[in-house]
């Protein structure tokens, strides 16, 4: 049988882009907010003896974050065979450790929680800090897209004479897997944070890479203080405007517009996050990794 996908509130876009790819079927279902604020849940789709797949990117996840396992707890309540959970981009992986005396590790809770629910985990380019892999966080088996080999085939088709720029050493590998792919050169900056919005980049003799159009590439765009730092640094070495591609639109607050005024020519990010500056689709190797769960490889 098919499997029955549903998307929750703001995925729709990608559901019905992943039914296509996967010749699924799409779920119908209802969600809303009672007036004291707590979340209902309707599946109108018969969802007994079905593959079910929920389409849920966890941008914003304390207001997702219930009604998502409310749906998965739904769907095997009703004799859903599996369900499975699309989480383009995953919440919840900043806090892997206790850094101090009584804080949370809200990054195990939070897995514990979902693995609860779910059968298996479809994620684009976690952000693993000082993990291994998902599977020392979920309990479920889980399936990592990276964005870089289509990230990169979007540079070859949208930018000439591209120079990768990483503002970091941790960017490094990253950075340079894009490059890569894009048979292009790259260059990694010095970074030092001292706060949220406190940023410093020291930018290295860039003279080779004046002809070049400058690209930044980075996982999660957030506050975009790193970028914005960047920018002005390469703007203060005497390179052209650059474009910023982040993997996840995340632009908390006044992000976005603070990134346009720092001068860069363009903002691009991946479809992980419904955002105006999507432009780089995912679809199809978010599909695949579907598929493998589904014995449709």
């Amino acid at each position: 049988m098919i499997p029955l996908i549903f998307a929750l509130p703001g995925n729709e876009a990608l559901a019905e882009g992943l039914a296509s790819a996967l010749a699924a079927e799409v779920g119908q279902a209802e969600f809303r907010r009672f007036p004291d604020g707590e979340s209902y849940v309707r599946l109108l789709s018969d969802v007994e003896g079905r593959s079910v797949v929920l389409v849920d990117t966890l941008a914003e996840p304390d207001d997702k974050a219930l009604p998502l396992l409310f749906t998965a707890a739904l769907a095997k309540d009703l004799g859903a065979s599996r369900v499975g959970l699309v989480a383009p981009y995953l919440a919840y992986m900043r806090q892997d450790r206790r850094f101090h005396p009584g804080e949370a590790v809200t990054s195990t809770y939070f897995g514990r929680l979902v693995s609860r629910w779910v059968d298996w985990l479809v994620t684009v380019d976690p952000h693993l800090h000082r993990r291994a892999s998902l599977d020392e966080i979920y309990a479920v088996p889980s399936r990592i897209v990276h964005a870089a080999p289509v990230i990169s085939d979007w540079i070859v088709e949208n930018i000439e004479r591209p120079v990768l720029v990483g503002p970091d050493r941790e960017s490094e590998q990253w950075v340079s897997t894009v490059a890569g792919h894009a048979a292009a050169p790259y260059i990694v900056l010095t970074k030092s944070r001292h706060g949220d919005r406190d940023v410093e980049i020291a930018v290295p003799d860039v003279e080779t890479w004046r002809d070049y159009t400058p690209v930044l590439v980075d996982d999660i765009i957030s506050t975009a203080q790193t970028m914005i730092v960047t920018v002005r640094g390469l703007e203060k070495a005497g390179m052209p405007a650059p474009v910023c591609i982040g993997v996840h639109a995340v632009f908390a607050g006044s992000a976005l517009g603070d990134l346009r005024a720092a001068g860069v020519a363009r903002i691009v990010t991946c479809n992980t996050i419904p955002h105006e500056t999507n432009a780089i689709d995912l679809t199809e190797p978010i599909a695949k990794a579907v598929s493998a769960f589904n014995g449709r490889d």
